[in-house]
């Protein structure tokens, strides 16, 4: 069937399925979004702009890319769909014209510390590929070049066809066999495993949650290795191999078949088997005062073992290759020439020449994927996709200039306007104007954020968004002045010799007392020089881009600490326990656990959720709805916005002092128009952020030191930044940001700036002083830029 259309007098047809241009979004209600409808051209760059918190993400990732990977999964299996995350169906009425989503967003790469930039982009692979066909002396398959895959022989007897075969495997695989692939060896304190004046039964282990009647304890008591009354100190030589080193060992405890091990290959399990990150606060703090981490002796950290680190090519072995910077590893595969392997090292080169493209160039293959920054994960995440063959699919970005310098975001434009090129539909949510500016179509979102928000505000060019009167519009050409008078330093913390990573012998007087911007190209340096040499010293409170880690459980009121003083407020008030008024605790409706809905797995299906009928998804017992606190009860004030909370607690019978000083501090950081109870898990990045901001902000004094405060900010909003800085300093607070916003480096005291380039080319000291005189001299890309930046003419 086709369609006729009329241009003068002549007809042309039109195939139907080229009529097929726009992504249309009916009624779309997720999260705060009200019924919003919008028409998205396809094969177009869409830039989606509003305040943090408008519903940007709710509409792009929550509903466009959620229903087409929804839609994707549906195409599999039952019994395949059984294996994949349920995912369900968004709040909209109608979703037409939808392609195949790929989400490139900040999500961090995992922290496993098997997990290298290699192995996370399969650039590890090809080039484990490479060694095994042209290294020399030949070792190998692949696997002897794998720093994963350990070496081992087995031998056994296989019935096939009722005859008794021998069998005999043999792998060569490339781990080190002391650090088993992971580069470093963990020395442990055994004074802070047990007090040796003690026996088992009188607690001899001190390692948290080991008591002296639990099964851990008991297993070494009950073993029948040991005596539990002795202390250990009087332990012979065999016991103390018993308890210190054993083989795993099959035992009865109460009539109970358990393993017993030594206390150390028991702790290396239970504790040093995962990563720091992942482990709850105090058994970190154990593990950091019982553990030392060194580098292995053996294989110099490069997790690989003698034989692979002896294969060469030219002269260069794998360990080599890995640890080399991307852009100079890019060089040497060019200089390779073997015809035998060159569809290989066509592909290798892509790979690496991607990295550099995207300006990663200056990470290494053998960097841990968790030591990544959120916008150094994306930009990974995006290499695999730049040399895709696929078309007509949906990119969805997540502020993709994040953590980049005002000098490599041209670069980054220019990747997303090459993958609109080649005929795909690229959407993305950002906040620079060097991006909005180079959008074919525009959709903002407002007029504010949360309830105040979810609505489309504008839709067309940018241009047009100028003229709109929208808080983007208005913002969009927003120019931060330098200040007429920087503040006076009180004193200096000293950095000497800060060899970190890329940093080489830096020295640096950082002042105290003012606002001091740290910048410089991505990789330069900076987040090294900071994190290295000044936070973990007394009095450095750190805000960092660590994500805080929130359950559906979690709110602004549980997180903040706000909770327990409301607790107290109404169980004075009542004169009942604080614990009824806790969700998580005695007053939660039976039905739902407190949860406040009741969540249905499907097995194969998407999973629903569904308000609790018993309770309404008010969360409490009825018995606890009726105490209640300035006409108020615990479900109706958890339901309230921050500004409005902070007024109910400021006077009156609920005046609550110590909870109106921490509603203040959310105001103060632009969290106003949240609710108490708003689960973590709907917050968007920005509001995170300024969350975890808030809860520092009780520190006065000290030094706090803020990494890219303005992620996830409006335009609009970073002014009330400022203020925000402002304030601290002013309150005697030393702040130091790691920062590329040129806002808030026209706002600093003082400026320092790393370079001039990044890995290798960085490291550096280029400037430092005030603003004024970086604007003037223009020594370095910052201040090409910031100058830039501040002559600019809307």
């Amino acid at each position: 069937m086709h369609t006729a259309t009329r241009t003068g007098t002549q007809v042309s047809a039109l195939p139907v399925a080229d009529s097929h241009d726009l992504i249309r979004v009916l009624g779309a209600r997720e999260n705060n979004l009200k019924d919003v409808s919008v028409e998205i051209p396809k094969r177009r760059l869409t830039v989606f702009t509003g305040v943090s918190g408008s519903g940007k993400s709710s509409l792009v990732f929550d509903t466009i890319a959620a229903e087409s990977q929804r839609l994707i999964n549906e195409t599999y299996s039952a019994f395949v769909q059984s294996f994949m995350p349920t995912l369900a169906r968004p709040e909209v009425d109608v979703l037409d014209g939808l392609t195949t989503a790929i989400i490139v967003d900040q999500q961090r790469m995992g922290s496993d510390p098997r997990s290298t930039v290699g192995t996370a982009t399969d650039t590890g692979a090809l080039l484990r590929i490479l060694f095994s066909r042209l290294a020399k002396p030949y070792i190998g398959s692949p696997k002897a070049f794998a720093f994963n895959v350990a070496s081992g022989e087995a031998s056994g007897t296989l019935v096939v066809g009722g005859k008794a075969v021998e069998k005999h495997v043999s792998v060569v695989g490339g781990m080190c066999p002391r650090c088993e692939g992971l580069g470093t060896v963990s020395d442990i304190d055994l004074t802070r495993l047990y007090d040796d004046t003690k026996s088992l039964a009188d607690g001899a282990i001190t390692i948290p949650g080991w008591k002296a009647d639990g099964w851990m304890v008991q297993s070494f008591t009950e073993s029948g290795f040991l005596d539990p009354h002795k202390p250990i100190r009087d332990y012979t030589a065999e016991e103390l191999h018993d308890f210190l080193h054993r083989d795993p060992v099959k035992v009865k405890v109460k009539g109970i078949n358990v393993t017993y091990e030594g206390l150390i290959p028991k702790v290396r399990r239970s504790f040093l088997s995962k990563t720091r990150e992942s482990m709850q606060p105090h058994v970190r703090a154990f593990v950091d005062r019982a553990v030392t981490f060194t580098t292995c002796p053996e294989c110099g950290g490069t997790r690989l073992s003698e034989a692979a680190r002896s294969s060469k090519i030219e002269g260069i072995s794998i360990a080599d290759a890995c640890a080399m910077e991307v852009r100079d590893l890019a060089a040497w595969v060019r200089g390779l020439d073997e015809p035998s392997v060159a569809p290989l090292l066509g592909a290798l080169r892509h790979a690496l020449e991607s990295f550099v493209e995207i300006g990663l160039g200056y990470l290494s293959l053998d960097r841990a994927s968790g030591t990544l920054s959120g916008g150094e994960a994306q930009r990974v995440k995006m290499v695999r996709h730049l040399g895709s063959a696929l078309t007509d699919v949906t990119y969805v970005f997540d502020e993709p200039t994040i953590g980049l310098h005002p000098h490599d975001i041209q670069r980054m434009n220019d990747l997303l306007l090459r993958l609109r090129d080649k005929g795909n539909t690229v959407l993305v949510v950002e906040h620079k104007p060097e991006t909005i500016a180079i959008a074919d179509h525009v959709v903002d979102l407002g007029p504010l954020a949360g309830t105040a928000g979810g609505e489309v505000v504008f839709e067309g060019t940018v241009d047009g968004l100028r003229t709109s009167g929208t808080v983007t519009g208005r913002h969009l050409d927003d120019r931060a002045a330098l200040k007429e008078r920087v503040r006076t330093p009180t004193g200096t913390l000293e950095i000497r010799g800060a060899s970190a990573n890329n940093l080489r012998d830096v020295d640096v007087d950082i002042p105290l007392g003012v606002l001091t911007v740290v910048t410089g190209v991505a990789g330069s340096g900076k987040s090294s020089l900071i994190h290295g040499s000044v936070a973990g010293r007394e009095g450095v409170v750190v805000v960092d881009q660590a994500p805080i880690r929130g359950s559906r459980r979690s709110n602004p009121a549980t997180y903040t600490g706000l909770l327990d003083p409301i607790r107290k407020a109404f169980a004075k008030a009542n004169g009942v326990k604080p614990a009824l008024f806790s969700a998580n605790s005695e007053g939660a409706c039976p039905a739902c656990n407190g949860a406040g809905v009741l969540y249905t797995d499907l097995a194969m299906m998407a999973g629903v959720a569904t308000p609790c009928e018993e309770c309404e998804g008010k969360r409490f017992q009825p018995s606890v709805l009726a105490h209640h606190l300035g006409g108020r009860n615990i479900s109706e004030v958890l339901a309230m916005p921050v500004t409005e909370a902070a007024e109910f607690f400021a006077t009156g019978p609920a005046r609550t002092p110590a909870a109106q000083a921490i509603l203040t501090r959310l105001t103060d950081v632009g969290l106003g128009y949240l609710t108490l109870g708003q689960p973590l898990t709907t917050l968007s990045g920005g509001e995170r952020q300024r969350l975890k901001l808030a809860t520092h902000m009780a520190t006065k004094g000290g030094i706090h030191v803020l990494d890219e405060p303005t992620t996830g900010l409006h335009l609009a909003d970073v002014q009330h930044l400022l203020t925000l800085l402002d304030r601290l300093v002013d309150s005697g607070t030393t702040v130091i940001v790691i920062e590329h916003h040129q806002a808030v480096m026209a706002h600093a005291d003082w400026i320092i700036d790393l370079g001039p380039g990044a890995g290798h080319d960085g490291g550096r000291i280029v400037y430092q002083g005030t603003p004024t005189d970086l604007v003037t001299t223009r020594p370095t890309l910052t201040g090409h830029h910031l100058a830039t930046y501040l002559h600019a003419t809307p």
